[in-house]
Order: structure tokens, then C-alpha cells, then sequence
């Protein structure tokens, strides 16, 4: 019998080990492109075009970093991306948990239909609105101006979708009885009682959310025209050069550009990991 559970110890080892060593490759193959974005950042062209192309840092960064700071406003530029990525993160959580708070625990006429129409939405192309929104936004005078990016990404589908599924497995439905006993309205125990115990379902909408619109750059492109205005994804794109592409420029700008994206992670990623094991778990 302890010949047999000895067995199953070192079976459950050694099983143990090759998914250790298949996720340790997958995270290695998965931070190798930043890596080599910012070996590239720190090399000179002719450095980049070597063959065999080198694949460990260099000593150029400041240099390339320089010559950034010499083509584009690059931290007015991010002043702008951090204001309009925050203004829409903050706007989206407040009104999409709102949202999913309301199909998740209220009761109203054409819950199921509205819920499931804007479930359909997140089946159309996100493109095919380009044309009717920039007439709205010329219509409304919004032209290189920051509420053309904010106001049409307060609120999404999917944000609607993943708060409602959240509130609805999360959130006992005793406790929202309870508080509407104590006379509690419905603003005030989504505030009071449901806000809270949904802190890890805002940390991943907020970091999906927050990635989105700092990466986003077609909209942004089409609306915003003054060079003060552009945002990081918009000003980078200066850095092409049509004569001459100085990829070591290039990947510094962009190096630079992800960087606020890794300390936004970092910032959320407990609780992050905790709304992925708490669904997971659930499920």
C-alpha cells in the first residue's frame, strides 16, 4: 500500500513538472517579442540589419529615446492617451456595472430582449460604425476634441455582459433582499453593498478596457487632427519615415509607449487573478 502511494506521489511529480515546464515556455515565448522590441530599442540600424540579427541588449537606448523626444511630443502625447484612457476606464466601470447590476438582480419589462439585443451588437464590426459616428461627432462640433474619443467608449457590451455575469454569480441575491428590507434604493445597494464585492470583476474590465483605448489608434486618427491633441498611438505614427525607417527609433517610442500598460497590469494583478480563479471556481 505504501509502495503504491509512493507510486502515485512521483507520477503526480513528475506530472506536475512538464505542466510547470509547458507553462514556463509559454510565458518565455509569450514575453519574447517585448524583449526583442526592447533589444531593438536599444541597437542602431545597422546594428538591426545584421545578419544574424542581435539578440542582446545594446547601448542605445537613451540615444534612440532621444531622437523620439526629437520627432514627437511624446509625453504631451501620453498626457493625452492617460487622460482619455482614464476618463474612459473610470466611465465604462461606473456605467457598465450599473448596467449589469440592473439585468443581474432588477426586475423590469423586456429585461431578456434588451439584454440579448445588446449581446447582438458585439457581433458587428466595430468599423461599420466609423461613418455614422464621425457624422455625429462633426454634427455636434466635436472635432479635435477629447469627447470625441471619451463619450463613444463609455459603455460596451461586453463590459454590460461581464459585469451582469459577475453581479449575477457573485452577489447573493439574500443580501440584496436584506438591504432593500433595511430601506435601502437600488442606487444606494449597488453602491453600498454590490461595489464592493465586485473590486476583482472592475480590476479586469478596467485593464481590458485600459488597453483598448491606449492602444486604440484608427479612431483617434480620424478625429483628432491637431498634433497637440494625438494621442501616443497616433504621435507614434509620425515616426515612419517614408526615405528611411529607423527601427531602433521606432521601438524605443513604442517600448517607452507599453510601458504605462505593464505598470497598470502590475497594479491590478491581484485582483485580477482573482476574477479569473473565483469564476473558475464557480464554473
Amino acid at each position: 500500500m505504501a509502495k503504491e502511494t509512493n507510486q502515485t506521489k512521483k507520477r503526480f511529480r513528475f506530472d506536475k513538472f512538464f505542466v510547470y515546464l509547458f507553462l514556463g515556455g509559454g510565458a518565455l515565448i509569450s514575453l519574447f517579442p517585448f524583449y526583442y522590441m526592447f533589444v531593438m530599442a536599444t541597437r542602431l540600424n545597422r546594428e538591426i540589419n545584421q545578419v544574424p540579427p542581435p539578440f542582446t541588449p545594446g547601448v542605445n537606448l537613451v540615444e534612440n529615446f532621444q531622437k523620439v523626444l526629437g520627432s514627437i511630443d511624446f509625453f504631451g502625447a501620453m498626457l493625452n492617451s492617460f487622460i482619455v484612457a482614464t476618463s474612459v476606464t473610470i466611465g465604462t466601470l461606473f456605467l457598465c456595472s450599473l448596467a449589469g447590476y440592473a439585468f443581474a438582480k432588477l426586475d423590469f419589462k423586456g429585461k431578456s430582449i434588451l439584454f440579448g439585443a445588446i449581446l447582438i451588437t458585439m457581433m458587428v464590426p466595430p468599423q461599420l460604425g466609423l461613418i455614422p459616428q464621425y457624422y455625429i461627432i462633426t454634427t455636434l462640433g466635436w472635432l479635435n476634441d477629447f469627447r470625441a474619443i471619451i463619450v463613444p467608449g463609455l459603455i460596451n457590451a461586453f463590459g454590460i455582459f461581464w459585469m451582469r455575469q459577475y453581479i449575477k454569480e457573485g452577489v447573493p441575491f439574500e443580501i440584496i433582499e436584506a438591504a432593500r428590507i433595511d430601506g435601502c434604493s437600488n442606487f444606494r445597494i449597488y453602491w453600498n453593498v454590490v461595489v464592493p464585492m465586485i473590486l476583482p470583476a472592475f480590476a479586469t474590465l478596467g485593464i481590458i478596457v485600459f488597453m483598448h483605448v491606449w492602444n486604440d489608434f484608427l479612431w483617434p486618427l480620424i478625429v483628432l487632427r491637431d498634433p497637440s491633441m494625438h494621442t501616443l498611438q497616433v504621435a507614434l505614427r509620425a515616426l515612419n519615415d517614408a526615405r528611411q525607417m529607423d527601427y531602433g527609433m521606432i521601438m524605443s517610442g513604442t517600448f517607452w509607449a507599453t510601458v504605462p500598460l505593464i505598470l497598470v497590469f502590475l497594479a491590478f494583478n491581484k485582483l485580477f487573478i482573482a476574477s479569473l480563479s473565483e469564476g473558475a471556481v464557480k464554473s
